[in-house]
């Protein structure tokens, strides 16, 4: 009996507890983060699911084809004006993979903060799998069938039906012909 009178004694000073409301507003307030509301600013095929903790930028210019996964973590980073994400269909990006459509210029005598924007439009094609913590820059195309390695940093296109990898991502072997 000691033990539900100290149960319900541990509740009753939990909602008193300032901190346990606080709390609560603050998981009512993660609904109305960026990523939230830019989700709903994109265009996501049939079939498409992306992990809650997506972090997404400028959904208006992200475009995500069917049955793709987008795995927990993962950055999609449009431009502000005009860098647009391309997303084929059965694409599989694993968590922590970074997408963007804008990069910073290095002008001689400007700081970090007032360097020129450059963005370009990142194409990922039809049955592209993105491995944990690959990252694809402004501007690159990835060809269809393509498989990115883990941790591979994409700076230039990729031809389709190709395995790459590395820091910067290189092309390593070719995906083998179905077995009949």
């Amino acid at each position: 009996m000691q033990f539900a009178s100290n149960k319900l004694i541990r509740g009753i000073t939990s909602l008193l507890d300032f901190g346990t409301w606080f709390h609560a507003f603050r998981i009512l307030h993660y609904y109305g983060y960026s990523h939230v509301r830019e989700k709903r600013k994109m265009t996501i095929g049939a079939g498409s699911h992306m992990a809650p903790n997506t972090s997404i930028s400028n959904g208006e210019r992200i475009v995500i084809g069917e049955k793709c996964h987008i795995g927990e973590r993962c950055y999609l980073w449009a431009g502000d004006s005009k860098g647009r994400i391309v997303i084929g269909n059965l694409v599989s990006l694993a968590p922590e993979v970074f997408i963007t459509a804008s990069d910073y210029g290095f002008v001689k005598g400007r700081s970090f903060r007032e360097q020129p924007r450059r963005e370009r439009d990142v194409v990922i094609g039809n049955d592209v799998w993105l491995g944990a913590r690959v990252v694809v820059t402004a501007g690159v195309t990835i060809g269809d069938g393509c498989i990115v390695g883990a941790g591979a940093v994409v700076t230039k296109d990729l031809p389709a039906n190709c395995i790459a990898a590395g820091v910067p991502a290189r092309v390593i072997a070719q995906r083998p012909e179905a077995e009949a």
